[in-house]
């Protein structure tokens, strides 16, 4: 167990999270040690990057939540995507010096976040040397993951209509989750916002899919149906 003020980092955890997969318990001391990660706790709506920061460390969520969000002149906001416990974000402007943000990062959740100077993740130390070869290969790994991400949102958002961007997204969901009962992690005004439509419209839009037997919905629970009237 690692302590820095009022966080505690579990090795366990660590371990299971894209950035340090492959390493061991043990070995964690040795590779934190050369990291010098900070930490810091975030209250819910609290902006943790802000657009137009130069930032030169990469987060790595600990617990709760946080959301990756684009917002225009005038403040209308796009969810990029949900960074949840062991996610990474800011990488891609972190290893890019003098890149200024393009997204906000905002708490969800209240969150507990690890932030690592991108640098020490890539220079060769004496201590743990053997281990940078890994990271880099895990961060390589993540960015291609996201990559995929941003892909299946760019093909929900380029339907016509909101009817066929929701259909998109649902059943995309209900594929992950292997089943035609599930849960997504957007509320209403999230999903809106994910899916660059206006609340109201999608909100009838559901409604009207509802009415026709395509599917139902609890909050956040969704049941498509096959059939109508199943």
């Amino acid at each position: 167990m690692s302590t820095a003020g009022s966080t505690q980092v579990s090795y366990g955890f660590l371990k299971k999270t894209s950035l340090f997969r492959g390493t061991t318990e043990a070995e964690l001391p040795t590779l934190l040690g050369c990291l010098e990660p900070g930490y810091r706790d975030f209250e819910k709506n609290e902006f943790i990057l802000r657009q137009g920061e130069d930032i030169t460390s990469v987060g790595l969520v600990l617990s709760g939540r946080a959301q990756i969000i684009e917002e225009d002149f005038w403040g209308n906001r796009n969810i990029i995507a949900d960074a949840w416990p062991g996610d990474l974000f800011g990488e891609s402007y972190a290893f890019l010096p003098g890149e200024l943000l393009r997204v906000s990062v905002v708490a969800a959740e209240p969150c507990s976040i690890m932030m690592i100077d991108a640098r020490r993740m890539l220079e060769i130390c004496g201590s743990a040397c053997r281990f940078h070869t890994r990271l880099v290969q895990n961060i390589l790994a993540e960015a291609a993951r996201k990559n995929l991400g941003l892909t299946r949102k760019l093909s929900h958002m380029s339907k016509r209509t909101t009817r066929d961007k929701l259909l998109s997204y649902l059943s995309g969901q209900s594929l992950a989750a292997g089943s035609d009962v599930f849960e997504i992690p957007f509320n209403r005004q999230q999903l809106a916002d994910y899916l660059c439509v206006d609340r109201s419209a999608m909100s009838n839009e559901l409604c009207k899919m509802r009415d026709e037997g395509l599917l139902t919905f609890e909050r956040s629970s969704f049941h498509l149906k096959s059939e109508i009237g199943a």
